[in-house]
């Protein structure tokens, strides 16, 4: 997503965030293999340590995306009142109709972190293509976003 968000000349005005919904993997590096496909189209996961998702973030960011309907639960449960509607399953943003939630690379081999990459990047494209059209009729109502 941020290098989605770079090349579409946002990342002044757009942060991201990733968190998981326990701590299991708190501090943790990505997958070996999540490093290496996401390598292979050039994203730099190195950098990346796990953090749990916390009720603070619903306050802090526009859009918290679920990648499937277990974490969307999770999310939903710790989110404050009156910020549930900031929720999302990420692939909501997806063109793709096949998937509705993001599968679990683990056991997939390659070919399962390659699929997980090609739903995030179109659902990336998705999102991006959302915020600033959200963000273009929010100013030509005369308002912002």
């Amino acid at each position: 997503m941020q290098k989605k968000v770079a090349k579409a000349g946002l990342n002044k005005r757009i942060d991201i965030d990733s968190a998981g919904t326990s701590n299991w993997h708190e501090g943790k590096r990505p997958d070996a293999r999540a490093i290496a496909k996401g390598g292979e189209r050039g994203y730099d996961l190195n950098s990346l340590h796990a953090r749990q998702a916390i009720a603070a973030d619903f306050e802090q960011f526009d859009y918290i995306l679920a990648m499937d309907q277990s974490n969307y639960d999770d999310l939903a449960a710790i989110a404050p009142e009156g910020l549930n509607s900031k929720l999302s399953l990420f692939l909501d943003f997806s063109k793709q109709d096949r998937y509705r939630e993001v599968p679990d690379p683990y056991y997939g081999g390659d070919e399962g972190f390659a699929l997980v990459l090609d739903l995030i990047e179109d659902a990336c494209d998705g999102l991006i293509e959302h915020i600033v059209q959200t963000q273009t009729q929010a100013q030509t109502k005369g308002g912002g976003v």
